[in-house]
C-alpha cells in the first residue's frame, strides 16, 4: 500500500483501529476520520510508534452532523490530490431510547446510513480521479433480523433504538449496491461486508443488567477487533479484488444476501430518498 491514500472513518477503536494498524504497516498514508479527536491523537501515535509509520492523519468527522461531513469533505479536496481507498467502517448502536442528530435525524441512522452516504456524494469526484479506487462499506449480517422503510428513513422514536442499528446496516446493503452500479466503468469498485460479531466499542451502550450476559458472550463467541478486520483489509489491499464490485463478503471470501436486499427498485427508491434526507443540492457532485 506504498503511495496509497487511504481513508478510515471510525478510525480510533474496534475493528477500523485494527484495519489503521495492519494498512499503516503495509505502508499506506491513513487518514483516520474520527468523532473523538483525543482517542484519535493517542491511537494516531501507538501506531505511528508500533509500525514506524509517520504517515497517519487524524482529523475531525463527526457521521451524525451533516456540517461536520461537509467540513471533513473540503478539507479533504482542499488537501488531498487523490483518495485511493475510501472505508465506510464507523458504526453506532443505541439501546433502548434513541437519539436525534443535531440535523433532526433518528442519531443511528444519521451515522450509519446517511452520513456516509452524504461523504461519498462530496468526495466522489475526488474518487474517481484516483482511479483505479476502492469504497469498501462494513454492513453485517444482522440486516437479516430487520426490514427497511423507504417511506420512514427517519424513523424517530423506534423502540427499542438498538433495533435501527440492524436497519442502518440493511441500508448499507441497499447504498452498496446501488452505488456499485452507478460507478460501473468508472474504475471505482464498491464491496461492502460482514466483519463477523465483534467483541468492540459498539456494545457499549447496552445498559446493565443487559451488559452482563453480553460481556459473557463477546470475549467467548465474538471475534477479536483483529479477526474483525481481516475482510475490510481485504477488500482494501487484494488484488483478488481488484476488479470485483457490487458484492458481499465474509471471512474473506464473497457471500450470499437475501432476495429481499436484493430489490433493484427499492435500492433506488431508498437512494432517491436519502438524496433528500442528506439535502445535497444541485451544487453538489452527482453520482
Amino acid at each position: 500500500m506504498e503511495g496509497k491514500t487511504v481513508i478510515i472513518t471510525g478510525a480510533n477503536s474496534g475493528i477500523g483501529k485494527e484495519t489503521a494498524r495492519d494498512l499503516a504497516k503495509r505502508g499506506a498514508r491513513i487518514i483516520m476520520a474520527c468523532r473523538n479527536l483525543e482517542t484519535a491523537n493517542a491511537v494516531r501515535d501507538e501506531i505511528a510508534k508500533e509500525t514506524a509509520n509517520n504517515k497517519l492523519i487524524v482529523k475531525k468527522l463527526d457521521l451524525g452532523s451533516f456540517q461536520s461531513v461537509r467540513d471533513f469533505a473540503a478539507d479533504i479536496l482542499k488537501t488531498e490530490s487523490k483518495i485511493d481507498v475510501l472505508i465506510h467502517n464507523a458504526g453506532m448502536a443505541l439501546a433502548f431510547r434513541g437519539q436525534t442528530s443535531v440535523d433532526g435525524i433518528e442519531l443511528t441512522m444519521a451515522t450509519n446510513h446517511f452520513g456516509p452516504f452524504l461523504l461519498t456524494h462530496l468526495l466522489i469526484d475526488l474518487i474517481k480521479k484516483s482511479a483505479p479506487a476502492r469504497i469498501v462499506i462494513v454492513a453485517s449480517e444482522l440486516y437479516r433480523l430487520a426490514s427497511v422503510n423507504e417511506n420512514n428513513l427517519n424513523p424517530i422514536g423506534t423502540f427499542p433504538a438498538a433495533y435501527l442499528y440492524y436497519v442502518s446496516k440493511y441500508a448499507n446493503i441497499f447504498f452498496a449496491r446501488e452505488l456499485s452500479k452507478r460507478l460501473t466503468g468508472t474504475g471505482v469498485t464498491v464491496n461492502f461486508l460482514h466483519p463477523g460479531m465483534i467483541d468492540s466499542g459498539i456494545w457499549r451502550n447496552v445498559p446493565f443488567p443487559l451488559n452482563l450476559p453480553m460481556k459473557a458472550i463477546t470475549k467467548g463467541f465474538f471475534k477479536t477487533p483483529k479477526g474483525g478486520a481481516q475482510t475490510s483489509i481485504y477488500l482494501a489491499t487484494s488484488d483478488e479484488v481488484a476488479n470485483v464490485t457490487g458484492k458481499y463478503f465474509m471471512d474473506c471470501k464473497e457471500a450470499t444476501l437475501s432476495p429481499a436486499a436484493m430489490d433493484v427498485e427499492k435500492g433506488i427508491r431508498i437512494w432517491e430518498e436519502s438524496v433528500k434526507i442528506c439535502k445535497l443540492t444541485p451544487q453538489d457532485p452527482k453520482i
